[in-house]
């Protein structure tokens, strides 16, 4: 949209020569920016479940999750933070996969783009913004985890995950079939990723690439080389491990996340009986692991076995009970999960690489993110879906070399609505204005516009579902936070700087109610702002 881009130009965020069409309300407008050379090209990585909190770069510059501070996660991502800027009020919209994913799509928040939650299939008919970008002249990749049921649109090649896809010797979709290839699944989307980068390098057309990861989706399954990271060391613990959420609405004392009562030692964290069989029953809601075990080659499951063998007899041997058995639980889930994580950094470490030895750094946007966060034992859970800050933070960090000042910080309000506009701005594409988000090009220039947003708008809808989280809906602005549970007709507002852990819900404070009654005023504007019932 011209408006934004003339902010941009103004701080030195946007290429010469690129100016963006005026809205368009079909996306079919394609501005003569379509022909205009050396355009950058945007590689977009993308992770499932990574915690911003879970990232080197980010300690320091969140309200919570400081306790993993010090731990050595992401060494490559963390490069690519030094080299960029981070976001550290990123946030979606509904944090859950297939939805976040959906929104990313077509810039548009779950009841407007149909996919409200995780089993809908995803209307690939609708405007999205690869689409946008083909018309504009952008070859399009997609490879890895797709997660929404109909085959992608938009896409001049595609390889993707079936569902939730396998960590070990995953299958595979393209257009022309399906096949099963060998190796870590992270290491195999980073290979394909890097096969079609060396294609599409002879070509004068830029790209736009997604090169989308499984990890650290549950249940966590680390390459070989990674199953020793960790292994004689205690991680942090979070001081939140044990919270009882007296201070919640009661759907936090009913939801089915709980390290303690709902994590499995052999579903979850790979422990079987004393004797090395597989325990019978078991009502994990994931079986994927157990069943990745089991297509494992002999050398796989050969290192597998040699890594967690060992560790599982003293576990036993220990005899583990109570709180001393939710915190051996934490450690192995953590150092899975982190892992995975690992894996994930050493894709950014290649990809960039690549980036490095083409010539293609400088003109290329290099872009990082999850579809949410994730509850590493903070209240005592795992998982994600609620508005609080652990599931509803996401990781966004930027380079452009020569537009985005390396080694940077920005704490505007961004959401994952604003992913589609800002791609489609920085191609030159028109944005459709019935999209709900807003570019992101004046914010990379290192400034807020003074008109940016206050305030963010979430809605989480899967009840009943999975992990049994209440419907919920609220709103989130820089320092404070109000949610409504309409099925428990319950409300909880949090102080966001008082209280970033948020153990002190607030809702029924006297000294309070003025701030209270603003944030409902706001809440109503945005739900009538998105066209939301």
């Amino acid at each position: 949209m011209l408006s934004s881009v003339l902010k941009a130009l103004s701080c030195g965020a946007i290429l010469v020569g690129l100016v963006s069409a005026s809205q368009v309300t079909d996306g079919s407008e394609v501005t003569e920016a379509a022909q205009v050379p050396k355009r950058p090209n945007i590689l977009f990585v993308f992770s499932d479940d990574h915690a911003p909190h879970a990232i080197g770069a980010y300690q320091g510059h969140l309200g919570f999750g400081q306790w993993l501070a010090g731990v050595d996660t992401t060494p490559q991502i963390d490069r690519l933070a030094a080299q960029g800027m981070i976001f550290t009020r990123s946030y979606c919209g509904n944090s859950i996969c297939g939805p976040s994913r959906a929104t990313i799509q077509t810039g548009k928040h779950s009841h407007a783009n149909g996919y409200l939650q995780n089993g809908n299939r995803f209307n690939g008919d609708q405007v999205t913004f690869p689409k946008l970008l083909q018309k504009a002249g952008y070859t399009t990749a997609m490879i890895g985890k797709w997660h929404l049921q109909s085959d992608p649109q938009g896409f001049d090649y595609w390889d993707v995950l079936p569902g939730q896809g396998a960590y070990y010797n995953p299958k595979l979709i393209r257009a022309d079939g399906t096949r099963v290839v060998e190796g870590h699944c992270t290491d195999i989307v980073t290979d394909l990723a890097v096969s079609w980068l060396d294609e599409a390098k002879s070509s004068d057309k830029p790209w736009m690439l997604m090169c989308q990861h499984k990890a650290p989706h549950r249940t966590w399954m680390p390459a070989a080389r990674h199953l020793d990271l960790w292994a004689d060391e205690d991680l942090p613990v979070p001081p939140t491990l044990f919270d009882k959420h007296e201070d919640n609405a009661s759907g936090a004392r009913t939801a089915e996340m709980s390290i303690e009562r709902h994590m499995e030692l052999f579903y979850d964290l790979f422990v079987g009986t004393k004797d090395g069989t597989v325990p019978k029953g078991g009502s994990a809601l994931d079986g994927s692991g157990r069943r990745n075990l089991a297509r494992m080659t002999p050398e796989q499951r050969a290192k597998w076995d040699a890594a967690f063998g060992p560790r599982n007899a003293a576990f036993h041997a220990a005899n583990l009970e109570g709180d001393d058995l939710v915190r051996w639980m934490h450690q192995r889930y953590l150092k899975n999960y982190l892992r995975c994580i690992r894996g994930v950094d050493d894709s950014v470490g290649r990809l960039t690489k690549w980036l490095d030895d083409n010539g293609l750094a400088e003109n290329t946007i290099v872009i990082y993110a999850s579809d949410q966060g994730f509850y590493l034992g903070d209240h005592g859970w795992y998982d994600k879906r609620w508005m609080y800050e652990e599931s509803m933070s996401m990781p966004f960090i930027v380079r452009w070399p020569g537009h985005v000042a390396p080694g940077t910080t920005n704490d505007a309000l961004i959401q994952n609505i604003d992913y589609a506009p800002t791609f489609l701005d920085i191609a030159g594409a028109a944005i459709p204005e019935d999209i709900h988000g807003t570019s992101l090009l004046p914010v990379f220039g290192g400034e807020t516009p003074e008109d940016w947003r206050d305030a963010l708008y979430y809605r989480y809808y899967e009840f009943p579902g999975a992990h049994a989280v209440p419907k919920h809906y609220g709103v989130h602005t820089k320092d404070e936070k109000l949610m409504f549970f309409p099925e428990l007709d319950a409300w909880e507002y949090y102080d966001l700087k008082a209280d970033p852990d948020e153990l002190q819900n607030l809702f029924h404070d006297p000294a309070k109610a003025g701030a209270i009654a603003k944030l409902g005023v706001r809440l109503g504007e945005l739900r009538a702002q998105y066209g939301d019932k």
